[in-house]
């Protein structure tokens, strides 16, 4: 019995997560080996032959069209990383530290949350009829009389990308980052003012380190969904940009599976590789677990 009930908690850990494990390894394991197999397969367009070969990669890392791609991406993911930021962050801060009522700070995030009820499908095209050459900017400006003629860059230019990737993904920043100011003891900043901090010094050396962690995890969320993307660069791009994805969408158009594995094995590292610098300039597990 004593030997039956010593092994009880060393077993249970396991059993506990086991059914998630095998969701992971069934959902996510599986079909990552599956592509990193199939990108070592030769292929002719037609059929695909399980014989290794490294020509896969090497067509994909001596293409300049690569690294014209990777660098597309990148850029949508920095300038929306950026402004998702900013944004999350001015939120998070009035609904912490200016709106005291707790019943009126659920009734603001709740607001947020409004445009995410719908499709992003829906919340995407939605910007066309805005931005267009007679949307409703447009005519507002011209109307205004700040503007003689339609302005060409609002739609189907990379300035509607990042602008849907915005709209789309800055929730995925808010959330962890009020989170993360949520649970600053207020004492902290009393404290601060007493001493005589200004209410930058308060923000930039008390507020910002706290919330280092929502920052983080916000992070990764927009910058992995911004990666993995390939339809708002089709659709609100017009077809004059294109990303890792949407090329990796056309080469399984065209039957080329082994190309699109390799450059999605490729992108897989970029990914991991932001992943890991964000975890090493702030570790997360030592912030949750406080």
């Amino acid at each position: 019995m004593s030997r039956s009930s010593g092994r009880t908690p060393v077993l249970t850990p396991y059993l506990q997560v086991a059914p998630l494990a095998l969701i992971m390894l069934a959902m996510v394991g599986i079909p990552i080996v599956t592509v990193v197999l199939l990108s070592f397969w030769q292929s002719d367009g037609i059929a695909i032959y399980p014989e290794f070969t490294w020509d896969n990669y090497r067509l994909v890392l001596t293409s300049p069209v690569t690294l014209t791609l990777f660098l597309a991406t990148l850029k949508y993911a920095a300038i929306t990383l950026v402004a998702t930021v900013l944004i999350g962050f001015t939120c998070s801060y009035f609904l912490v530290f200016h709106v005291r009522n707790l019943k009126w700070q659920i009734g603001l995030f709740l607001l947020c949350t409004i445009p995410f009820w719908t499709s992003n499908v829906i919340r995407m095209v939605s910007w066309i009829p805005f931005l267009g050459r007679e949307g409703v900017f447009n005519q507002a400006l011209m109307a205004a009389g700040l503007i003689d003629r339609p302005l060409d860059i609002l739609l189907y230019s990379d300035f509607a990308v990042v602008l849907t990737y915005i709209h789309l993904f800055t929730l995925f920043m808010i959330v962890p980052v009020f989170n993360s100011m949520a649970k600053i003891n207020p004492s902290l900043i009393e404290a601060a003012r007493d001493a005589g901090a200004s209410g930058w010094q308060i923000l930039w050396t008390v507020i910002v380190p706290l919330s280092r962690t929502g920052i983080a995890l916000g992070s990764i969320f927009v910058v992995t969904l911004v990666m993995g993307d390939f339809f708002v660069v089709r659709v609100m791009s017009g077809g004059q940009s294109a990303s890792v994805v949407s090329a990796m969408k056309n080469q399984i158009d065209q039957l080329f599976y082994p190309e699109a594995s390799a450059m999605a094995v490729l992108l897989i590292v970029v990914v991991l590789m932001m992943v890991s610098a964000i975890l090493r300039i702030v570790d997360i597990r030592s912030e949750l677990a406080r």
